[in-house]
């Protein structure tokens, strides 16, 4: 169902990629590059970014990081100066650790919640005055499916996930009336540095580069929530639905726990 107003002529549009030296950000931006976007990205990893400046003519790379503050008011200042507007921001700096009950940390859980949340309301305080200013533009959350309900080994992950999904929700809300999209990108297991780690078996995995598919199509339709891959996301949507005993005993079943 078609919600935001649909983006499908990238030539000449200002896209502004946080969390792009990598995984699913990096390869959004080549996608949005080869389709003749002026792209930005922007990242902590100067050496990514760099390298993908040298690969793609005419981008824009800004360093940043998003738990501080002065470093993403300097990128926004950059970017502006350099444009005039932005029409359309992808939030998908990410941190994941596997994480249960037994061994949880405090100091991961906070890691978590600051790079994958506060940085987006650090971004909101930011770019919502610029955009409501433009009175257009589309801002985008990279979320997760971990995100739905609760998941094993997702205790410090999911919950960051799911707050952004709600913060989406709220931000159409307020900013659809004004003529500023909003969506809220929703991914299974996708190849990337952040999930190299995992110990378990990740069903349904993809790589960066059909993310970057699904996430432009989405884009290019109007969808407020963009999910994927929709064989193992519609499974865990249908299951989010469920009673809670139903819900942890289904969970239980398939994972093993």
């Amino acid at each position: 169902m078609r919600l935001n107003p649909p983006l499908q002529d990238w030539h000449d549009q200002v896209v502004w990629i946080i969390g792009a030296s990598t995984g699913i950000g990096a390869a959004t931006a080549h996608q949005l590059h080869a389709q003749g976007a002026r792209v930005i990205v922007s990242a902590r990893d100067q050496a990514g970014l760099d390298r993908f400046v040298r690969e793609h003519p005419g981008a824009l790379a800004i360093a940043l990081d998003v738990t501080r503050e002065d470093t993403m008011k300097a990128a926004l200042e950059q970017v502006l100066a350099s444009f005039g507007r932005i029409d359309l921001v992808a939030y998908s700096a990410g941190y994941y650790q596997e994480m249960g009950a037994a061994d949880f940390d405090l100091d991961i859980a906070r890691r978590h919640l600051a790079v994958n949340f506060e940085g987006a309301l650090i971004l909101l305080s930011l770019l919502l005055p610029v955009m409501l200013r433009q009175g257009r533009g589309h801002l985008s959350l990279i979320a997760s499916v971990a995100g739905y309900r609760g998941l094993p080994k997702a205790m410090a992950y999911g919950p960051t996930k799911a707050a952004l999904q709600h913060l989406a929700d709220n931000l159409y809300l307020d900013l659809h009336p004004r003529g500023i999209g909003v969506s809220v990108i929703n991914p299974g297991f996708v190849d990337t540095p952040l999930t190299a780690g995992n110990t378990f078996t990740m069903p349904a995995l993809i790589s960066p580069e059909q993310a970057a598919t699904q996430i432009l199509e989405g884009w290019r339709q109007g969808r407020f929530e963009i999910h994927f891959p929709r064989r193992f996301s519609n499974w865990l949507k249908l299951l989010s639905h469920l009673p809670h005993r139903a819900y942890f005993a289904a969970v239980k079943m398939a994972t093993g726990t």
